[in-house]
Order: structure tokens, then C-alpha cells, then sequence
């Protein structure tokens, strides 16, 4: 005892130095070091008995049941069954007796302690275990530390750790099983009793109204109000919306409101409810929830959408402010969990209907409650005064609801499908912030798939009857969103939104709103195309009359053209037009698939109008130059008058396609061409004068040259060539015009002249293609845009001279850019585009082939040329011819030596790194040619890869060039087999043995396969994993005898040992689908000879273990068979090496 007190004081100083901030880490290593040696020693869980008993100090008991826990997580096994029971009735009767005096904390890490002793004996040794947890909750003394161990219990052994086997986890799993329907009846007798006491409180009930009661008053603008309901034309019949939305008021059924519970209640109610939510989370709800649990789950709900149970409350305890912050509305939160977890699961009871109709009842009576205002009288919004948990829980509810069970609902003729839809409308345009607006459209988005699904099924007057049903609905929805994203309307919350920072996405919060309405009202357009454009047209028709009509309100003064709008009102009038013009031609931008292809014909006339208003909404922004007329506040509209041009070229843009298509039908009919011309010119220009001046804002430059481009490849009029703009634009491009222009403008630009040149026109025959004037005016414009580089042929004194090297970079890496870009732009063009520009670009290659070797030290160019000859090679090798590849290939391999390859790799900038990449993706071409012109390469492309590049980056963590080289060493396998394996068909039928050629360097590239499963980057490890597959499946690569004999079971090796070390979790199955193949090969081997030698060569297993492990290895040959035995074969080596790895004894006292 005099010890035991001497080391309970000496751990009372260590424990309180240690977390004293006076204390260095040093110090505290020497703490933690001694601590460890003290819990490490035999015998050391007799002391923290005392330790518990007559300590206060918290990190002493903390500390004490950490040894417990340490014990028996890792020792239990080993200990004696006469110390397990003490231990265990040692602990509980400490539980039970300090379980309200001790700390919270402390509390809950003894019941831990507590349940994993269950884990691990219950019910074999500890057979009352789960019987005193229900006792616990039985009881009045103790009821909140019953059900504190129940959802430990249920969080420790429904997913228990790796410290178990397979086998003990179904047995668990099982146990807990049997108890659950007397878990969920004790806790619902709970609730219900709670329940019960508070509506005694409750003086007067009265039953929710019905969805359509009180619709006038409810504070939503009168313009979203839609249709006749079909309640009230009797769609329905009477007695089912009775029986929905009226109960008699003293019924348990009726989730009515009732006032806030006193703290004790609330208390438990809290701990039923957070148990409940876990359980939901595992146990197989559908025989085990009942229609009474669920209609308490419900009423618990109920209290998150009480602004009285939030704010004010009647309890005794509502007087407090932590009653007002948590209060009964967190209860609410909670409920909602619950609600989710059984919606999550696709739940459907044994009592179908029932369950159905209750679960009408309920949601819509919660969603009733939650968009009614705060009063009769009030037109506020009583989601803005709910818990912003509440809320979200309950979004995530409606997402559920719709996403699985709508679709199951929607075909029941007793559900009120739209007054669902009423209420969820209401729903989504009373939320408080943006996030839940988008979790709301998300929610509708899922609805539309659902309908547009359903209609593309079933493409008949059925689904136009199904469609017509939603009509109301969904146009109210469309235009209640066209009214929130209008500034019109809502100009203060939709300046709110910030407009300049960029997220993730790349997009700022406005543009985010904007993307997200936008899209729900193209789905919407997808089912009512004609109910959308009555919508957008008019207000769009509106803001660009005002627009266009700005004209009338400049005058030329001294100090240049100004704007004489300068009252303030009309000014912000004037932002707010600007701003929905904006996103109405966005909107009408994205709604443009509605008039290509069948739908052509039937609404030519539509989309022609259109397009002629956006391209005078062009030509006029080309012509008038707003944003530079001076304004009473030009921080405001110059911005506002970019943006509009920006726009209005972008809607151009997006009818590209169906401009295209008028181009092939003005060709084949005849009809319409003159009007195709002209539209196509007054495009033209519109366009070509903003990239021809300097002064243009880049917003402006950029959607032009974008536009411009989609005119040349999208739409190819043959006409193109010869207008006067075009033609302008060629000189001054080639004169240099674009040289202050941002890269990406130049490149659009370059790209779109060229194709004008070289593009095949559509619909014309070969002979009126003018190739031959084409291929003369692209060689000219090619030199022309590239003759400060062509320059630099020749240029003997450039190696030599440095100043002169850095002076002609900027124009070397740009040339080559612009050129790369063209010819990566023609790819997949026809022979004779590719043929004129390869003619055109012939000598840029040569030159760039002789620059090479000078800026072989300087990734950054290299880089760039490295670019170049990758597209060319990808582009255009048919055109270059098989002596011209190979001299550039002998070329590159004499360069890039083992060391010039380290000091690329090992360059500081990612330059060197990219550029080793893109000549391994040289290489990989050149293997995938067919034929044998490139085999005598292979040995130096495979020394290359494995002598050069791999060992540089095979120990480097880092995934750079891996990617690149494993690409390359798999094409080089599937393309060039027979460079390995050669055995004839005559030979196969004669049954002669398989020789291997090149032996060495297979094996080699197979063993940097199995390298790469032992690095971690788990991005490689996918790409290899599916590249043998593919090598198996293509070319039966498991099934070669180098491979079975010398590689099969060192893969094998790995990637049991990438299981059992859970290095590559995600990729699980896939590993597990990798290893049955391989098994597959020879199952007989693969159990009795390679289990038994990795069982064999496995450390921290005895000899009792691995036969245990292996007899449990069922030999399975099918898939699903075998990767569960090999699940459970993992899980219990795994298992079975924790348990042998107990920390060995001492002797140390503190």
C-alpha cells in the first residue's frame, strides 16, 4: 500500500509537470519515456487500480486507463482468466459507482475500456456484459449511462478494428443482431415516455393545415404562385388527403409542435437519439423499424423547426442562454440524422403501406412547417431563424427522399406528387444562404434526370402526357429562378456575391450562382423547350432594345464621347439592364442544342432570328466602343459594358453549330444562301476589327478570338477567304499585330487563319477544294508568322555566342508554340490538310532538329521543341516519311546520354521533367508503329527507358516521369511481343517449348513493374496494376513460363504484402481481381505450393497460425469466392500478427 501511495504521488508530479506549458519537450520525452516503461512492466494495471481509487488528478486516471486499454488491446490474450475477471469487475464497479462524479471525459474512456473487454469475451467469458447494458438503460439511476455504453458498444463492435478475426467480427456482428429489437423497444419506450410527459403541457392541438391552406398569405411573391392544385380538382381522392394531412388533434400520430423539454429530457432524448443514428447506420433497417419509432423520430424532428423551441421556449430550462444555443432545436438536429440514415438505406418495412402513407404524412407535415412564415401576419422567413444544422440535415432529408424514393412514390396514384412539388418549391426559395439555394437546385436536378430519363424511355404520347402533368410546376420553378438571378429584382443579395475571387472551379461566387440556375433552366428546357423561350425571350428582347439604344444618349463633347445618364437611380437602373442582359444571353447561349439537328427545320426561323439579334448586339458593341465613353460612374459600367460584348460574342459562339448546320443546308437545298453569306460576313466582321486593335479590353479580345476560331473550324464557309476583313487580318497578322496580345489570343487567332487555308470545306466536291492556291497562301503566311525563327538557320555563331542564345529564346519558344498548337489542331483532319501543312512547316523542323543540339542544356527550350516535334510526330509522321523520323530519332538518342537525362530530370525548374516526359512520349509512338521499319530501335529505346531513365527515378518519391516511362515500357510490350516471344503456330501445334529472346531486358521491365507496387505513390501503382491486366488479357503475359517460373510469385509476394500493410486500400479490389488471375494461371501451385512458402516466409506468425491460415484458405476458383476468402485470409494474418506482437515485460517503477 506504502508503495502503491509513494508511486501514485510520484505519477501525480510526472503527470502534472508533463502538461505544465513551463515544460521542454525534452523533459516531456523523459516523461513519456518513463510512463511507457512503467505500463510496459507486469503486473503495472494492479497499481492503476489504486491509481483510480485515490487519485482526482484527471491525467492520472487518464493515464491509468490508458494502461487498461493498452492491456487489453494488445496483451489480453496472454492474460490469466482469474486477472481478466478482476479486471473486468474491477472496472465495472468503478463504473457504476464514480460514473457521475468523475469527468466526462474520463467517463467515457472507462466505458470504452469497458466494451473492449466485450469485444473480445462477450459472450463467452463476460456473458452479463450486454445484459447489464440494457439493465443500465432500465433503470432510472442509471439510464444515461446505459445508453453512453450502447452507442460505444455499437460504434466498437458493429465495425471493429484490425485487432479481430473474420471469424469473431460475424460472430459480433451476429450477437449485436439478436439484440437490436430489444435495443430499438426499450429506447422507443424511452422516447415515447418523454414524449408523453411534454404533451400534457401542450393546452390546445391543433392539426397541421392542409398544403394548400393559407397560400395567400404566406409571404411568397404572388408572380411564383402556380396552377390549380389537384387537390382541389379532386385528382385525388378526398379521404386519401383526409387522411395525409388531417388526424384527430389528441392522436399520438399527429407530429404536432409541442413546447421545449425541461434539460433532463432533453438530455436523454439526446443520448436515445445519437444511438439511434449510429445503429441506423449498420443494422438492416427494414424488419426493424417500426411505424411507432419512426413517428417519435419524426416528433423529435419537429422540434428543429419550432422558432420557439430555438429562441424562446417554455421549459424552465429555455430561460438560460445554453439552453437558447443548444436548446431543443438541437434535437431536432439529431432526429433528422436518424431520418437520413433510414432514408439513406432504401428502407421499406414489411408494412408497406402503412409505412408508406406515414411517411407522406410526415414529410409533408415537416415540410409545412418549415416554409410557413414565422407568423399569420408575417412575411418573413422562418428558415432564416432555424438552426443552420436544421436545415442543412433537412436538405439533405429532401435530397434523399427524392433521389430514392420519389420514383417509387411518384407511381402511386394516392400520392400528391405536386403538391410535393409546391411545397419543395417554396422550400427552395426561402433559403437563407446560397449553399443551401444549390443544395435545393440539386435537388430539382435529380427530379428532372428522373423525368427526362422517364421520357427518353418512353418517347410516346404517354410521356408528353406525364410531361404535361408537370407543366405548372416546372415553369413556375424555371421562372422563379429567371426572377432571383435578375438584378432587377434582387440587386442588393446579388451584389453581395463576390465577383472576383476565383474557387476551385475557377469561377467566382456570382459566376457559380449563375452556372447553377442556368443549368437547372436548361433542364427544364429539355422537357418544355417552348414554355423556356416564352420565358427568356421577352425580358432578353427587353435589356437589349435598352442597350442598342444607348446610342441615342452620347454626344461627342471635348473631353471625348460621353454618356448623359447621370442620375443616380437611373444609373443603377442602367447597371442592373447591363448585369441581366448579361446572364440572359448566357441562358439563351446554353439553350442552343434546342435548335440543331431534327429540330432544325421546325425552328429555323426562331434560332435566325435570334442570331440576328446577337450579332447586332455584336456589331453595335464593335462599333459604339462603350467602354470607352466617359460615365458618372465608370467604375461601375465600364466593367458592365465589357462584359455585355464579352457575352454577346459568346452567345454567337454557342450557335456555331447551328450555323454550321444552316451552311450544309444552304449548300444542298439552295434555299437561304444569300442570308447565310450575309450572316456569316456581319459575324465576320463584327469580330475581326476587335483583334485588330490595341485598345480592345482582353475579356473583349479573348471571347472574339474565340468566336473567330469556331467560324473557321466549326462552320469552314469557303467564302471566308475572300472577304476584305480576312484578308486584312492576314497582313497585319503577319506583320505582327498580335505581339502585345496574350499567348492564348495568338495561338486562336494563328490557329483560326490557318484554318482557313487548309481545313477541308464541307459539303463541296475535291475539285473545287483549290488546294493548290490554298497550300501557296499557307507556306506564305507560315513564313511570313515565323521569320525571325527561320532567321536562325544557319546561325553558325549562335553556340558559341550566350547573349545571343538568350536573345533568341523568346523567339524560338514562341514560333514553336504557335506552330504546335496548329499542328495539334489538324490531328485528326483529313490527308491532304495535313500534307499542305507539313509542306508548310518542313523547314521549321529542320531548323528546330539543328537548334536542338545548341539548347540541349536549357530545358526551357527544350521543352517547347520537345512540344513541338510531339505533336508533329503525332500529326504528322505519314506526311514526314520513315527516313526523316528515323534521322530525328537518332538524333534525339544520341543527345539525351544517361548524363545529359540526370541533369535534365534533376533540373530545378519542371521544365527538365516535362521534357524527358515528352521524348518518352516520342518514343512510345514510335514503338506503336506497325511493321519493322523502327525494330532496329528497340534495344536503344529499351536502354533508354531501363538503363538511362530508370534507375534515376525508381527510388525518387516523387511520380514524375513514371507515368510517362510506364506508358512507354507497356506499349513497347503490347506493340513489340515478338520482339520477346517468337514461337510460330507450327511450333505451337508441335508442342515445342517457348524461348524467350531478349531475356534480359523482359525481365528487367517486369521487375521495374514490381518495383513500382512498392513505392506509394498510388496514382502509378493503378496504371501498373491495370497495365498487366491488359498485357494478361491481350497477350496471356500470366501465362508465359519466364513469367510463371521467375516473376508470378514475387508479384504474387507484393501484392499480398500491399494488402496486408493496407499501403493501397483504395485499390483493394483491384489488387485482389490482379491476384486471382495471376492464381488462375495454376490454381493447384498457387495453394499448394506458393501459400505454403509465403505462410512459411511471413514473419511474427507460429507454426499453430499458419496452419490455421492456411486450412482456411478455401480453394475457391471463382472470383467472388476467392477474393472473400482472400478478404478473410489478409484480415486474420493481419489479426494474428497483432496479437503476437505484445510489448515485452519489465520491471519499472515511477
Amino acid at each position: 500500500m506504502a508503495l502503491d501511495a509513494s508511486s501514485l504521488q510520484a505519477l501525480d508530479g510526472l503527470m502534472n509537470e508533463f502538461f505544465a506549458t513551463t515544460t521542454s519537450n525534452q523533459r516531456k520525452r523523459e516523461i513519456e519515456e518513463l510512463l511507457n516503461n512503467f505500463s510496459a512492466q507486469s503486473g503495472a494495471w494492479r497499481h492503476c487500480f489504486y491509481f483510480l481509487s485515490h487519485s482526482n488528478n484527471e491525467y492520472v486516471m487518464m493515464y491509468a486507463l490508458s494502461v487498461f486499454e493498452n492491456l487489453i488491446n494488445r496483451q489480453w490474450l496472454g492474460v490469466e482468466a482469474r486477472d481478466k475477471m478482476e479486471i473486468r469487475n474491477g472496472l465495472s464497479k468503478f463504473l457504476l459507482s464514480h460514473h457521475k462524479l468523475v469527468p466526462p471525459f474520463v467517463r467515457n474512456k472507462l466505458i470504452k475500456v469497458i466494451v473492449c473487454i466485450g469485444r473480445l469475451d462477450w459472450p463467452h467469458f463476460y456473458p452479463d456484459f450486454f445484459t447489464n447494458i440494457l439493465t443500465f438503460i432500465q433503470q432510472h439511476q442509471t439510464v444515461d449511462l446505459g445508453l453512453l455504453m450502447l452507442q460505444t458498444t455499437s460504434e466498437e463492435l458493429a465495425s471493429p478494428r484490425e485487432d479481430l478475426s473474420i471469424a469473431r467480427k460475424e460472430e459480433l456482428q451476429r450477437l449485436l443482431l439478436d439484440q437490436i429489437p430489444a435495443v430499438l423497444s426499450i429506447i422507443t419506450h424511452i422516447l415515447e415516455t418523454i414524449l408523453d410527459k411534454h404533451r400534457t403541457l401542450v393546452t390546445t392541438t391543433t392539426p397541421p393545415p392542409s398544403p394548400t391552406h393559407g397560400e395567400s398569405s404566406d409571404g411568397s411573391p404572388s408572380h411564383i404562385a402556380y396552377g390549380s392544385s389537384p387537390l382541389q380538382s379532386g385528382m385525388y381522392g378526398s379521404h386519401i388527403i383526409r387522411s395525409m394531412f388531417k388526424t384527430p388533434p389528441m392522436n399520438k400520430q399527429n407530429v404536432a409542435p409541442l413546447p421545449p423539454l425541461d434539460q433532463e429530457s432533453e438530455h436523454l432524448s439526446t443520448l436515445c437519439l445519437n444511438c439511434l443514428s449510429h445503429l441506423f447506420s449498420w443494422i438492416p433497417l427494414s424488419g426493424n423499424v417500426s411505424p411507432d419509432l419512426l413517428t417519435i423520430i419524426f416528433h423529435f424532428a419537429n422540434f428543429g423547426c419550432d422558432i420557439q423551441s430555438v429562441a424562446s421556449g417554455t421549459s424552465p430550462g429555455s430561460q438560460n442562454s445554453s439552453f437558447r444555443t443548444s436548446g431543443s432545436s438541437s434535437l431536432g438536429v439529431l432526429a433528422m440524422v436518424c431520418i437520413n440514415e433510414i432514408m439513406a438505406k432504401n428502407c421499406v418495412p414489411t408494412d408497406f403501406e402503412d409505412y408508406l402513407l406515414k411517411m407522406f404524412q410526415q414529410t409533408f407535415q415537416l415540410l409545412q412547417r418549415v416554409t410557413k412564415d414565422t407568423t399569420a401576419q408575417s412575411v418573413g422567413n422562418q428558415l432564416a431563424e432555424l438552426d443552420e444544422s436544421y436545415v442543412e440535415k433537412f436538405t439533405d432529408f429532401l435530397r434523399l427522399f427524392v433521389s430514392v424514393h420519389l420514383r417509387r412514390f411518384e407511381t402511386n396514384s394516392h400520392f400528391p406528387i405536386l403538391e410535393f412539388l409546391s411545397l419543395l418549391f417554396k422550400y427552395t426559395f426561402k433559403q437563407p444562404t446560397h449553399d443551401g439555394f444549390f443544395a435545393c437546385l440539386d435537388i430539382w436536378t435529380i427530379f428532372l434526370d428522373y423525368l427526362l430519363d422517364k421520357k427518353n424511355a418512353s418517347r410516346t404520347l404517354e410521356s408528353n402526357h406525364f410531361t404535361d402533368r408537370y407543366e405548372d410546376a416546372l415553369v413556375s420553378l424555371m421562372s422563379e429562378i429567371l426572377h432571383k438571378l435578375q438584378f432587377r429584382y434582387n440587386q442588393s443579395q446579388l451584389e453581395e456575391m463576390d465577383d472576383d475571387a476565383l474557387d476551385d472551379d475557377a469561377e467566382t461566387e456570382w459566376q457559380h450562382f449563375l452556372r447553377q440556375s442556368l443549368e437547372v433552366v436548361a433542364k427544364v428546357a429539355e422537357l418544355l423547350p417552348t414554355q423556356a423561350f416564352r420565358l427568356l425571350y421577352p425580358p432578353f428582347q427587353e435589356y437589349l432594345d435598352l442597350y442598342m439604344g444607348l446610342s441615342n444618349f452620347i454626344t461627342e463633347s471635348q473631353e471625348g464621347r460621353k454618356l448623359n445618364i447621370t442620375a443616380e437611380h437611373e444609373c443603377r437602373r442602367l447597371h442592373c439592364t447591363l448585369r441581366d442582359l448579361c446572364s440572359f444571353l448566357q441562358a439563351i447561349g446554353r439553350l442552343s442544342e434546342h435548335f440543331i439537328g431534327e429540330r432544325f427545320s421546325e425552328r429555323f426561323d426562331d434560332a435566325l432570328s435570334l442570331i440576328d439579334r446577337f450579332c447586332q448586339s455584336t456589331t453595335y458593341g464593335t462599333k459604339m466602343r462603350l467602354y470607352k465613353v466617359k460615365t458618372a460612374i465608370p467604375t461601375v459600367l465600364k466593367p458592365d459594358f465589357i462584359e455585355v460584348h464579352a457575352q454577346a460574342l459568346a452567345a454567337v459562339h454557342a450557335y456555331t453549330h447551328w450555323i454550321s448546320q444552316f451552311c450544309s443546308v444552304a449548300q444542298r437545298q439552295g434555299r437561304h444562301h444569300d442570308k447565310f453569306v450575309s450572316l456569316v460576313t456581319h459575324i465576320t466582321e463584327g469580330v475581326v476589327p476587335l483583334l485588330q486593335k490595341d485598345s480592345v479590353p482582353d475579356k473583349i479580345v479573348l471571347s472574339s478570338a474565340h468566336l473567330f476560331l469556331s467560324i473557321t473550324t466549326t462552320v469552314r464557309p469557303s467564302f471566308l477567304i475572300s472577304l476584305p476583313c480576312i484578308q486584312r487580318l492576314f497582313n497585319d497578322v503577319s506583320d505582327g499585330s498580335l505581339s502585345g496580345q496574350q499567348t492564348e489570343v495568338q495561338l486562336l487567332v494563328c490557329r483560326g487563319l490557318s484554318n482557313i487555308l487548309i481545313l477541308q470545306w464541307p459539303n463541296m466536291p475535291e475539285d473545287d477544294q483549290q488546294w493548290a492556291a490554298r497550300s501557296n497562301h499557307h507556306q506564305s503566311f507560315i513564313r511570313r508568322i515565323t521569320q525571325e525563327y527561320r532567321a536562325l538557320k544557319g546561325a553558325t555563331g549562335l553556340a558559341k555566342d550566350k547573349t545571343l542564345m538568350e536573345r533568341a529564346k523568346p523567339t524560338i519558344r514562341h514560333s514553336l508554340q504557335l506552330l504546335a498548337d496548329q499542328v495539334e489542331s489538324i490531328a485528326g483532319e483529313v490527308s491532304k490538310t495535313k500534307q499542305i501543312c507539313h509542306q508548310s512547316l518542313q523547314e521549321c523542323i529542320q531548323i528546330t532538329l539543328e537548334l536542338f543540339p545548341i539548347y540541349i542544356h536549357q530545358p526551357d527550350v527544350v521543352d517547347d521543341m520537345m512540344g513541338f516535334y510531339l505533336a508533329v510526330f503525332q500529326g504528322l509522321r505519314v506526311q514526314m516519311g520513315i527516313p526523316a523520323i528515323q534521322h530525328t530519332i537518332t538524333i534525339f538518342l544520341e543527345l539525351f546520354t544517361r548524363e545529359q537525362l540526370t541533369e535534365t530530370i534533376m533540373h530545378e525548374s519542371s521544365a527538365g521533367v516535362r521534357v524527358i516526359e515528352k521524348f518518352l512520349q516520342v518514343l512510345e509512338i514510335i514503338v506503336q508503329e506497325p511493321g519493322s521499319a523502327f525494330r532496329a530501335y528497340l534495344p536503344s529505346i529499351i536502354s533508354i527507358c531501363m538503363d538511362h531513365t530508370y534507375p534515376i527515378i525508381a527510388e525518387r518519391a516523387s511520380p514524375d516521369v513514371k507515368p510517362a516511362l510506364y506508358s512507354l515500357l507497356t506499349e513497347l510490350l503490347q506493340n513489340k511481343w515478338r520482339y520477346f516471344f517468337t514461337v510460330s503456330v507450327l511450333s505451337k501445334m508441335q508442342g515445342g517449348t517457348e524461348t524467350v529472346e531478349n531475356e534480359q531486358q523482359f525481365i528487367a521491365i517486369m521487375q521495374a513493374f514490381g518495383q513500382s507496387f512498392l513505392q506509394p505513390d498510388i496514382s502509378v501503382f493503378r496504371q501498373n496494376l491495370e497495365s498487366l491486366e491488359n498485357l494478361n488479357a491481350k497477350l496471356k503475359l500470366y501465362h508465359k513460363k519466364i513469367f510463371q517460373d521467375m516473376m508470378l510469385s514475387p508479384f504474387l509476394n507484393v501484392l499480398l504484402q500491399v494488402l496486408l500493410h493496407k499501403s493501397h486500400d483504395l485499390l483493394q479490389e483491384d489488387i485482389c481481381v490482379t491476384v486471382y488471375n495471376m492464381a488462375a494461371v495454376n490454381f493447384e501451385g498457387f495453394y499448394a505450393t506458393f501459400l505454403p512458402q509465403f505462410l512459411a516466409s511471413s514473419e511474427g506468425l507460429d507454426a499453430n497460425q499458419r496452419t490455421i491460415l492456411e486450412c482456411n484458405f478455401k480453394h475457391d476458383q471463382d472470383l467472388p469466392s476467392f477474393s472473400s476468402t482472400l478478404h478473410r485470409f489478409i484480415t486474420d494474418m493481419r489479426y494474428y500478427r497483432l496479437c503476437n506482437s505484445a510489448l515485452p515485460e519489465g520491471s519499472v517503477k515511477l
